[in-house]
């Protein structure tokens, strides 16, 4: 029996050659009434919920979920930042849910791990594990790969990715997070599949994030993640939201925050080589507030380390994810 099931579903490509425009708000803290303004900023900056959004829309929420670690380790997506967001689609009338594929474990025992259970459920709104992959055929090349028909089905996608650094990619910032959109254990397949160079890499992690193509992406730079990410890095404040529709300018503008050239970052220096995306700050129109004069200038950058993952690294990590899901299973 198959583990997938071929769908020939392909959203639609995102619009190109439209001036990139990237929302900024200073959001000092997590608390909610500053989310709250932050977050309601950035969709009058933008347009309108309306523009993204239909009332009735099933709208998935992903969030960094990729580990179970606790909100001070600034390893996920503040519970803040995905709390608010999903608010406002619920006021408005949509039906969000938050779902994601973590690395480690799974959503529910990452949601546990950011104690938001209560409030998601005093909201009303779903927790969703991305798994049930279909086959689909990704990019130019056409390659096959497993994403979960929960991602598919949503009728709009926001991307809520976090400020951090990551010893095999420098640092992520927008791409990436649509990497957990694709079930379990497939990505460290990948990493073994196409991590021998990088550029093939990033270009995969490129192509599926056009495919499922999100209406909008909203980055947690509250409190970011420097040192050796994406799990074991220093959690240290940075004060910002960022928001946009085109990812490499949005990624663009984080490498001004922290004084990173945007070339430094393979992801960008990949989507310059297939021509997707603005990495021209020059070309980028910040809406909101102005980028500080001064960049952060001790943003720890890791140590790299090899993208490509050995098959017994591979083995090793499915085994231990088949430990910890069984560990869950019995709480």
């Amino acid at each position: 029996m198959p583990n997938f099931i071929y769908s020939e579903l392909v959203r639609p490509e995102p619009v190109e050659g439209v001036e990139p425009m990237v929302s900024l708000t200073r959001c000092n803290d997590y608390s909610q009434a500053e989310i709250a303004g932050a977050i309601a900023r950035h969709f009058e900056l933008l347009g309108g919920l309306e523009k993204f959004v239909s009332r009735g829309d099933s709208v998935l929420l992903k969030p960094n979920f990729i580990a179970p670690r606790a909100r001070r380790c600034a390893a996920q997506t503040d519970p803040a930042v995905l709390l608010e967001v999903a608010r406002l689609l619920k006021d408005f009338g949509a039906r969000p849910f938050i779902g994601d594929s973590p690395a480690w474990s799974n959503v529910f025992a990452c949601v546990k791990a950011l104690k938001m259970e209560d409030a998601l459920k005093k909201m009303a709104i779903p927790v969703k594990q991305l798994n049930k992959p279909k086959e689909c055929r990704i990019g130019t090349k056409d390659i096959k790969v497993g994403i979960s028909s929960i991602a598919l089905d949503a009728d709009v996608i926001i991307n809520m990715p976090k400020f951090k650094t990551h010893q095999q990619l420098a640092a992520t910032f927008a791409i990436k997070n649509m990497f957990g959109c694709v079930t379990g254990k497939r990505k460290a397949l990948w990493h073994f599949t196409k991590g021998k160079n990088a550029d093939e890499f990033c270009e995969m992690l490129i192509e599926i994030y056009k495919f499922l193509n999100p209406a909008l992406t909203i980055i947690d730079a509250v409190t970011t993640m420097d040192g050796p990410g994406p799990i074991r890095g220093r959690a240290r404040p940075l004060g910002w939201l960022i928001g946009g529709t085109e990812p490499i300018a949005c990624e663009t503008v984080c490498c001004k925050l922290v004084n990173i050239h945007p070339q430094n970052i393979p992801i960008i220096k990949t989507a310059s080589q297939m021509g997707f995306g603005c990495s021209d700050a020059d070309k980028i129109t910040i809406l909101g507030d102005s980028l500080p004069k001064e960049a952060c200038m001790d943003f720890e950058m890791p140590r790299l380390i090899p993208i490509m993952f050995s098959l017994p690294h591979v083995f090793k990590s499915i085994c231990k994810q088949v430990i910890l899901l069984a560990k869950s299973a019995k709480k």
